[in-house]
């Protein structure tokens, strides 16, 4: 059912949205099962199934202007951690706002519960059907949307306008690989990137692709996540363990394959340089904890885990009594990052070393980690590149060199010091994105 087309599509456009809504229809069918399967590993996906399909429990708006909800969509950790700076930029400059936050992960969702008040709501973006995106805007009446970095789907487009809702892209990337995605449905793509109000890029060259793609470009104010608030209580915990016993180097947020790319290249160095650093390896997937866990084992490996330590991380910090040199610390806790990047003097980027793209390294370099880069950055290829330039990073071409490099680095304090602290200027010279992306919007407060 396609409704409040806010204009006459052209035939092809018509078509191509017709085609997308019979997938979707089919697709959707598969949903449920999906959801159960992913629920047995992270019990989160089992949280309000039917709002997934456009089926609220939650009161609805009742006055849709001037104090309608402000909605702004984060569809994993990375991106509402992020959303938490553009969301306190809001409430600094519109104490009365009201908040409708969405996701699409469970680590989203419960990290998003922290940025909540009263008065605010939260649920799931809603499954990309006519009925469900339209069932969704009718029932919380955002009078705006703004969509963190990627989250662009051609019928929640498509409806947005119909129903006046301006939708915005905000922190928007777009890298090479995802714009030749993205062309591989131009009809498709250019319908939804037109239907967009705008979009605020970080990059330039991101600005440049989005704007090929059709989408209004606003403006190009930086990235977001320099201005993320660190937690200093987590900060003081790991710069604690970092002045006891051995250097911690971290394999950060390894995705499936890593570990055991990790584990080939630690079993080729020797006794003396395994023994050189005490080792941490932090999955990107809490639920993946298990299964890393068995994979070191198996390689003959100890390991120690976060959630045994404490508080206070009593058994950690005595861990040189404890524990041999063939114990590596698993960590198995959700939103401690910054804790672990502040106790490992380097951090071995996942996602970098197998094709995914990689991860943030501005939390590394802002907690004073120096990052190791594999060759497999392009979703933060300014970031990436930047860092480098600063010296808070140094790119590395695979597993294997990350180590020797990490290794080696341990024995020149000095340059690791200068490294780390270039990492900290490097992020604090970048901040204030945040606060230029309310700037450019603030039309519609």
């Amino acid at each position: 059912m396609l409704l409040h087309i806010p204009e006459r599509l052209t035939w092809r456009e018509r078509f191509s949205l017709l085609l997308y809504q019979c997938a979707v229809r089919l697709l959707q069918v598969l949903l449920p099962i999906k959801l159960a399967k992913r629920a047995r590993q992270e019990p989160g996906y089992s949280h309000d199934v039917p709002a997934r399909f456009g089926r609220y429990t939650q009161p609805s708006a009742q006055d849709p202007a001037p104090q309608g909800l402000v909605w702004v969509h984060a569809v994993s950790l990375g991106e509402t951690r992020a959303s938490a700076a553009l969301i306190a930029q809001l409430r600094q400059l519109y104490p009365q706002l009201k908040l409708l936050l969405t996701h699409g992960t469970a680590t989203g969702l419960e990290a998003g519960k922290a940025l909540l008040r009263d008065g605010d709501q939260q649920t799931w973006l809603p499954w990309d059907s006519a009925s469900a995106v339209n069932s969704f805007l009718q029932h919380f009446r955002p009078r705006l949307g703004l969509v963190m970095e990627t989250e662009v789907w051609p019928q929640l487009c498509v409806s947005c306008a119909g129903f006046g809702v301006p939708l915005y892209v905000v922190n928007a990337r777009m890298s090479q690989r995802s714009m030749a995605k993205a062309k591989r449905l131009p009809t498709l793509s250019r319908l939804a990137f037109r239907h967009l109000a705008g979009v605020v890029a970080q990059t330039a060259e991101d600005g440049q692709r989005l704007a090929a793609l059709g989408a209004n470009l606003v403006g190009v104010v930086g990235n977001i996540k320099f201005d993320v608030a660190i937690n200093e209580q987590q900060i003081a915990l790991g710069q604690s363990v970092a002045k006891l016993g051995k250097p911690v180097v971290m394999l950060a947020s390894s995705r499936d394959g890593e570990e055991a790319m990790w584990l080939q290249a630690i079993s080729a160095l020797s006794s003396t340089q395994r023994a050189s650093a005490q080792w941490l390896v932090v999955p990107r997937h809490p639920q993946r904890v298990a299964q890393v866990q068995a994979l070191l084992a198996q390689a003959g490996w100890q390991t120690s885990l976060r959630s045994t330590w404490g508080e206070q991380l009593q058994t950690c910090a005595t861990a040189g009594e404890q524990h041999t040199d063939n114990t590596v610390w698993l960590g198995d806790s959700m939103g401690e990052m910054a804790m672990y990047y502040a106790m490992s003097r380097v951090a071995m980027l996942g996602g970098s070393f197998a094709p995914l793209g990689g991860q943030n390294l501005i939390e590394a370099a802002a907690c004073g980690s120096v990052v190791l880069a594999g060759p497999h950055t392009f979703n933060f290829t300014q970031a990436t590149q930047q860092a480098i330039e600063a010296g808070a990073c140094v790119r590395v071409a695979d597993m294997a060199q990350a180590l020797n490099v990490a290794v080696a680095m341990l024995a020149k304090p000095e340059e690791l010091e200068r490294r780390s602290q270039a990492g900290v200027s490097w992020t604090n010279g970048h901040r204030g994105a945040a606060a230029r992306t309310v700037a450019l919007l603030q039309a519609h407060f």
